[in-house]
């Protein structure tokens, strides 16, 4: 499996971006994951989605992000709204292994897709 994100760039404070992740193999029974990391920082989880369509954010994101998936186009979608600069970070999108929603081990990454907030 390949993972391709997508819709980053840059915005103002306030603005809105909606990322993308394409699979090239079926998501449908695969929990998915959106991480940000800033060069200064460790990689960190920002929201993630399982199989049955569970979601969970961290606590920066609640109200302001929205994780999403679509099995049929085999894509997972984040839509950030009320960007604030602190959200600058190159965002990246992740499939956990089968079963599990653990992304610490044998996780799937794509090549991240930069998003700057100013």
């Amino acid at each position: 499996v390949q993972l391709v994100e997508s819709g980053g760039g840059s915005v103002q404070a306030g603005g809105s971006l909606r990322l993308s992740c394409f699979s090239s193999g079926p998501i449908d029974r695969t929990c998915m994951g959106w991480f940000r990391q800033d060069p200064a920082k460790e990689r960190e989880e920002v929201a993630w989605i399982d199989s049955f369509g569970y979601t969970t954010y961290r606590d920066s994101a609640k109200g302001r992000f929205t994780i999403s998936r679509d099995n049929a186009k085999n894509t997972v979608y984040l839509q950030m709204d009320s960007l604030k600069p602190e959200d600058t970070a190159m965002y990246y999108c992740g499939a956990a292994p089968l079963g599990t929603c653990y992304f610490r081990q044998g996780a799937v990454w794509g090549q991240g897709t930069q998003v700057t907030v100013s």
